[in-house]
């Protein structure tokens, strides 16, 4: 059982049952301290593996993370792109100082 966002990527794998989320990555049974969210979502989770047609099922939470805050248009944008390339390049920089230890 998986509930998840990335439904592409956890699909490919053939997870047994799968509940899906349209929820930004890393809240996968919903809002902070929205205790009914979650706890509809893991009871939707619970019945999945109860009632699964079959291997390989997915279904749709019916929750929507928000409809007017524009999540989707900030998530992992990339407003400055010179911020990004240099840490890109720090970071790469670090790795090749770790590897000649």
């Amino acid at each position: 059982m998986v509930i998840g966002s990335a439904r592409d990527v956890i699909e490919e794998c053939g997870v047994p049952r799968f509940v899906f989320v349209d929820f930004p990555l890393g809240n996968p049974v919903g809002k902070p301290d929205d205790q009914a969210m979650q706890a509809a979502i893991v009871n939707l989770a619970l019945d999945l593996i109860e009632r699964a047609p079959g291997p390989r099922t997915t279904v749709q939470a019916p929750f929507v993370w928000s409809d007017d805050d524009g999540w989707r248009e900030r998530y992992m944008a990339v407003t400055d792109p010179e911020t990004l390339a240099a840490e890109g390049r720090a970071r790469r920089a670090r790795q090749a100082a770790a590897r000649a230890r």
